[in-house]
């Protein structure tokens, strides 16, 4: 009996090692809005991944908002890849924590960003208020729905789309301080991210627009309905672009880096290209950009770098502790 018990014991743990060894686990620590992309992204890969004769893979995803989902990483959430939506959150993987190199950006296509999004007023059904442009953002009584700068991609991106807006008039900092504060000071409440942010719009029905990323507006029409809202595109919007890295230290110790590097890569295959564009992400890929044009309306989209200097520039400037966001936002409270 005993010896029967003993063979039992090592039969289950060689089959429980050989299914772990089966089976490597990969965490993509993710933003916000990310969620449904992911989901029908993930399949696909595996997918691919099982008919290039590799052993099935177990994907695991962590969602938040952005800036405290590299902040986890940081502190020890055993990240293989990090999907963020603005590279101020992956950079801080290597100025803070060292775990990535500084040229993570350059180990990809177009910076590591495998497709593109652009900031919309997601308003009420009729546009009550008549919400169009930024300027109609500040008029007396609107609230404005919109995450936290400091803890979101999606709150700077529409910080810095407003601020752009206001260059492209022909103001100067001076006015785009004036009316960024405004319009901040404008939000009921600063949720941390961006689903926060659609929660607080959609379920409990406080504001009168939220400022999200177009593909969010998808996501929404899919949970709550086409008939409750509609999509208001501004005139002029930052572009976002989403950046992906692995993360060096955390694949060398688990020895994932392989996998990790595949399921970055295939972001930019035709598949995982054309699963972004269904998903109302702007793909890189030109001829599949154009497949779907009919859902990407044409918008003034301005760059970022050109526009306001490197990211660890305008992360320092405007969203650390003391910048001109807090500056702003605090000013008149």
């Amino acid at each position: 009996m005993k010896r029967l018990l003993t063979s039992s014991l090592l039969a289950a743990s060689v089959a429980l090692a050989s299914g772990a060894a089966q089976a490597a686990t990969l965490l993509n620590v993710s933003y916000d809005v990310m969620r449904d992309f992911y989901k029908e992204y993930n399949v696909a890969f595996q997918k691919h991944w099982q008919a290039e004769g590799n052993k099935p893979l177990q994907i695991q995803m962590s969602h938040g908002g952005s800036s405290k989902q590299a902040r986890a990483v940081i502190d020890g959430l055993p990240a293989d890849v990090i999907t963020m939506n603005m590279a101020t959150d992956i950079n801080a993987l290597h100025d803070i924590g060292k775990l990535i190199p500084q040229n993570w950006a350059s180990l990809l296509p177009d910076n590591s960003a495998p497709f593109t999004s652009a900031t919309v007023f997601i308003v009420r059904k009729g546009n009550p208020k008549g919400l169009k442009d930024w300027p109609d953002l500040l008029k007396d009584g609107v609230e404005v729905v919109v995450p936290n700068p400091k803890t979101s991609g999606n709150g700077r991106y529409t910080y810095l789309s407003a601020w752009g807006y206001v260059l492209k008039q022909g103001g100067d900092e001076a006015a785009a301080r004036e009316f960024v504060g405004k319009l901040f000071r404008q939000a009921p409440v600063l949720d941390t991210g961006g689903r926060a942010a659609t929660t607080t719009f959609m379920q409990n029905k406080i504001g009168d627009v939220l400022v999200t990323f177009e593909n969010e507006a998808e996501m929404i029409a899919r949970e709550f309905g086409r008939g409750e809202f509609e999509v208001v595109y501004p005139s002029v919007s930052v572009q976002a672009e989403p950046p992906v890295a692995v993360v060096d230290k955390v694949v060398d110790k688990k020895g994932t880096r392989a996998e990790a590097e595949a399921y970055l890569k295939y972001l930019w295959s035709d598949e995982g290209q054309r699963i972004a564009a269904a998903n109302y992400l702007r793909p890189r890929n030109p001829a599949i950009l154009q497949e779907f044009a009919d859902r990407f309306p044409q918008v003034e989209l301005l760059d970022a770098v050109k526009t306001f200097g490197e990211w660890p520039q305008i992360q320092q400037t405007h969203f650390n502790d003391g910048g001109v966001f807090d500056q702003t936002y605090g000013a008149q409270q």
